[in-house]
């Protein structure tokens, strides 16, 4: 069986014993050499400690070893027979920040750890968020230094609970929450006697356990050009980089960025000059083309069908990580991302984040260090780029400040700012289906969320034309308002009749279908209501477009599949549609003539056999812990 690899980091508040469990974790795997043990005991003995100190096999600087603190980011590589795995053991403190961004920014899963003593700190919170804003989709809370409260499972609970408390304000898609104690390795590679009340595995099984296939974005193809090979004798030139998205094989269409020129791809060469027949995300490779065209290092090939977005304004997060100067409107730097370097200018510092409590501070005036902060950039020349949601490779870039050529800022490209030229052209408009935006302001309303009477969020129920998603939904609505939650019901039909009743069902004016719904539904859930959409919805970009949405607006979005078999929606057919579309007289039609893609991560997934409409309404609320008001 091939072993894949694992990339993680650990993160959490200084002393919290991140060094000490990668210690730990090598040397009960049996990942150390002998030499590296005898370093171990030595510089141990040095320091007076009766044992060895399996920190040190991490902390290799001088000033780290006489402190006992992280100060870089140590990489280790091990391996078991199930996996490969790359630990990033970063710093703790928080002038060392930026070092723990460097650390998670390629890591599929991050290692928080807490001391059971200390409990949630700021800086645990800290790393929480950077690893969530970071893209790392997975996270492992250890408590840990268990012993030292006796193994109480009590304390545990209580860290447990508050953490995920603080949890459900991030984008994380996989939590787990484990006891141990590094420095005695108990519920590191075996479980512990101590923990009978555990069930969960130790840590290493969990490592080898968890699933990171899925996190790869294998959809959009981009080949960002680190370098073109042309052999000495030869005509035919390569281009080389690492595969930062998608999929490319021989004879795929491709095209070059930024010149427009398209091709096809003949050959793909890998390390050593191995000739493969398909590379996708995170391999090095170079690329023939069937064509000469003029590419260089920074263009980008993709598939002309699916291209990245090339422009001068952006929207991005920042961790600013000078402690030198700070971040202002109006400030000039260098931004590199993937392969491309321009100058760039702050537009905007729209707001600095509360690291505590997520809250917005839209008054403040600058980023100092280690601060995070919402910013709105202008580009001297257009970058390409995908958000940093849809792939961390191309979303993704620093700041340099050119007077001293340090790296001030790490980012995340959120979304892009349209320009006015854009925003005024009938082409724009055209192509867009949208009113021009030039000179239109956000007006910020005089209420805070958290002032409003309720809570709101957005249900968006999916499924198959009669797969009784609208019967859930009109009973859920029904339950929430009888027990005094604010709701409305959206339903795709009806709101045909109004708000859409100008689109018709072509693939365009269904992505508009869409995309209005959501905003309509995020403007219901800002304003403490329960929006739950009732819409087929069967493309999973869509509806990730609209999760993104009320994602970026801090607004809970849960998705439920419906999940009824075709063929009993066909039996059910309330409206006479499927016999029409087996008939020919609705071309389009989605399960028959056109797909319905599965969700792949819905919150929820709802099958006929659990009930009638009011009691699976019953266990939506249930499982979604929507409680009475």
């Amino acid at each position: 069986m091939r072993r894949n690899l694992l990339r993680l980091a650990t993160a959490g508040s200084v002393d919290d014993g991140k060094s000490t469990l990668i210690g730990r974790l090598l040397f009960d795997s049996k990942s150390l050499f002998s030499d590296q043990l005898d370093a171990i005991e030595r510089a141990s003995l040095a320091r007076g400690n009766g044992g060895p100190d399996l920190s040190l096999v991490t902390d290799g600087l001088r000033a780290e070893r006489e402190q006992g603190i992280t100060i870089d980011v140590a990489y280790r590589y091990f391996t078991t027979p199930r996996r490969k795995f790359v630990i990033a053991d970063t710093p703790g403190h928080v002038q060392y920040t930026r070092n723990m961004v460097t650390g998670a920014s390629t890591a599929d899963l991050a290692l928080i750890l807490v001391d059971a003593r200390k409990g949630v700190s700021e800086q645990t919170r800290r790393h929480a968020f950077l690893s969530s804003l970071l893209g790392v989709g997975h996270l492992v809370l250890c408590v840990n230094k268990m012993d030292l409260v006796d193994w109480s499972e009590q304390r545990f609970e209580e860290i447990r609970e508050e953490f995920a408390d603080f949890a459900t304000k991030l984008d994380v898609g996989d939590l787990s929450f484990l006891p141990l104690s590094a420095l005695h390795g108990d519920n590191v590679v075996e479980m512990s006697t101590h923990t009978p009340w555990y069930a969960g595995p130790p840590l290493l099984r969990h490592l080898e356990e968890v699933h990171i296939a899925s996190d790869r974005n294998l959809i959009d193809a981009r080949l960002p050009v680190q370098y073109v090979i042309r052999p000495h004798g030869e005509s035919q030139r390569s281009y080389a980089g690492t595969i930062a998205g998608g999929i490319f094989k021989p004879g795929d269409e491709v095209v070059a960025l930024p010149s427009g020129r398209t091709s096809h791809v003949t050959e793909i060469w890998g390390p050593g000059g191995s000739k493969i027949e398909e590379a996708f995300a995170g391999m090095a490779v170079s690329l023939t083309l069937d064509d000469e065209i003029d590419i260089g290092r920074g263009d980008m090939l993709a598939r002309p069908g699916n291209q990245p977005h090339q422009d001068r304004e952006l929207d991005a997060m920042v961790c600013w990580f000078s402690d030198t100067g700070t971040l202002r409107a109006g400030n000039d730097y260098s931004i590199r991302t993937a392969t491309q370097h321009t100058k760039v200018r702050v537009t905007e510092l729209d707001y600095r984040l509360d690291v505590n409590t997520l809250h917005r501070q839209t008054e403040a005036q600058a980023l100092a260090l280690n601060d995070i902060g919402r910013v709105t950039l202008h580009t001297r020349q257009p970058i390409m780029f995908d958000p940093y949601r849809d792939n961390r490779a191309t979303g993704s870039f620093i700041l340099v400040d050119d007077s001293t050529n340090q790296t001030v800022a790490a980012g995340m490209i959120t979304a892009r700012t349209p320009g006015i030229a854009e925003a005024t052209s009938d082409r724009g408009h055209r192509a867009t289906g949208r009113r021009p935006r030039a000179n239109v302001v956000w007006h910020n309303s005089a209420v805070d969320r958290g002032q409003r009477l309720s809570q709101g969020m957005t249900l968006w129920l999916t499924g198959l034309s009669g797969s009784g998603k609208s019967s859930i939904a009109v009973e859920l609505e029904r339950q929430l308002i009888a027990a005094g939650r604010p709701a409305y019901l959206l339903d795709g039909d009806n709101l045909r009749h109004g708000l859409n009743n100008n689109l018709g069902f072509t693939d365009a004016d269904r992505r508009e279908n869409i995309r209005r719904v959501a905003e309509v539904a995020s403007l219901f859930a800002d304003a403490g209501t329960i929006a739950i959409v009732s819409l087929i919805s069967p493309f999973r970009e869509q509806r990730r477009d609209a999760r993104k949405l009320h994602d970026d607006k801090r607004l809970p979005f849960n998705e439920i599949f419906v999940d009824t078999p075709l063929a009993e929606c066909e039996l059910r057919d309330p409206k006479g549609l499927y016999k029409r579309a087996r008939s020919g007289e609705l071309p389009e039609f989605t399960g028959i003539s056109s797909p319905y893609e599965r969700p792949e991560y819905a919150e929820l997934t709802i099958t006929p056999d659990q009930g009638n409409p009011a009691e699976i309404a019953r266990l939506i609320r249930r499982e979604l812990g929507i409680v009475d008001a």
